[in-house]
């Protein structure tokens, strides 16, 4: 198996404002090989790219980003730029000529209920921008992960793990279902740390990926590991943990 590939996650939220169009356009810069990136909907039906499903944490405002009027995105500043959400057609024009893998996670409202019609509204923008065959909708959901299987099949899913979304079903029952509903399993660093051998054994290294490793040492290690992926906050040094990796094998 080759080396994995680097995913940048929310753009790379270590080293640009999180999902700002700065970072996105700024990542491009890196040599990688993915992006990750958040979406959530909007009460007018916009398709708005953030993590969170307030706006508090990440932008001037306070508030749900579901609450959001149609055009009021265009005045909520995100911390520390001048700069406003963006949408999910500005990230993908982006990304549509550069041939980067994208990996695009359809949120939960502030209740942590799916929005409803996410999914299929989402699959129509990648295809308008013909990047099906390059993208993944991702979720912790396993219902979501149904739904994206229901209305686009054409494109890949991808699921999350981490202590928390296993507590309920316990892991391997929440690995099992998830395989069912997902082409790549990411898992939280600590969670698949402390079950590696659980998890290999359940997941082909082909399908298993790991978040969110961002010092050199720790990137290193699992650049080392049969993995798929590595999606972490500092793609720049995943860059530089890879080649010091390379340079020494050689």
């Amino acid at each position: 198996m080759t080396n994995p590939i680097i995913v940048g996650h929310r753009g790379a939220r270590n080293l640009w404002a999180e999902n700002s169009l700065t970072g996105f356009r700024n990542l491009l810069g890196l040599k990688i090989e993915s992006v990750e990136f958040d979406v959530h909907l909007s009460a007018a039906g916009e398709l708005l790219v953030i993590h969170d499903a307030t706006l508090d944490r990440t932008t001037e405002r306070s508030g749900r980003v579901a609450d959001l009027a149609a055009g009021e995105y265009r005045s909520v500043i995100l911390k520390g730029t001048d700069e406003r959400i963006p949408t999910l057609e500005e990230v993908l024009e982006i990304y549509a000529p550069t041939g980067l893998e994208l990996h695009v996670e359809l949120k939960a409202d502030a209740e942590g209920k799916p929005y409803e019609g996410l999914e299929a509204r989402a699959a129509a923008e990648i295809d308008r921008f013909g990047l099906a065959g390059k993208s993944f909708l991702t979720s912790f959901n396993s219902e979501v992960l149904k739904v994206i299987g229901q209305v686009a099949p054409h494109i890949r899913r991808l699921s999350s793990l981490n202590h928390k979304s296993v507590e309920a079903r316990g892991l391997r029952q929440s690995v099992e279902a998830m395989l069912q509903v997902s082409d790549v399993l990411a898992i939280e660093k600590a969670l698949l740390r402390e079950e590696w051998e659980l998890l290999t054994a359940l997941i082909p290294a082909e399908k298993l990926g790991v978040w969110v490793p961002n010092e050199l040492e720790d990137l290193s290690f699992w650049l080392k590991q049969p993995l798929r992926q590595i999606t972490t906050d500092r793609p720049d040094l995943g860059v530089k943990a890879r080649e010091g990796l390379f340079d020494a094998a050689h």
